[in-house]
């Protein structure tokens, strides 16, 4: 997986629609039927005068994932759920992105070492 720890605090917010500079400014979008929701630097987020009330931290993959891989979500899922650390991941086309809370980041990157060493140790 080789999970690295992506600088700065990101939050998603959603609204109906979004003025260009915040599109411009988002990491990602997606459209759903309530709205659409952005994925935002924290910062601006809270110049534009949206919640960001829950920052997240960026862990990226940097292994190069498959878009048709199978298993590598479910099991990035159970080693943070066994950390009890929340964790939303967004898959792009070369990589995954894990966005878990702030304060839990660096407990989050640590638990995904540890599981790719014993994965790495693993007969």
């Amino acid at each position: 997986m080789n999970p690295v720890l992506a600088p700065g605090a990101w939050v998603f917010v959603t609204l109906p629609d979004a003025a260009p500079e915040l599109l411009a400014a988002a990491l990602a979008t997606f459209r759903e039927d309530e709205g659409l929701t952005l994925v935002l630097p924290q910062g601006l987020a809270e110049a534009a005068g949206l919640a960001a009330d829950m920052p997240m931290a960026r862990i990226v993959l940097t292994v190069h994932s498959a878009l048709d891989g199978v298993g590598l979500t479910a099991a990035v899922a159970a080693v943070l759920a066994a950390e009890g650390i929340a964790c939303n991941v967004i898959a792009a086309f070369h990589h995954d992105h894990l966005f878990v809370p702030e304060i839990r980041a660096e407990a989050a990157l640590a638990a995904l070492r540890r599981a790719q060493q014993q994965a790495g140790a693993a007969p």
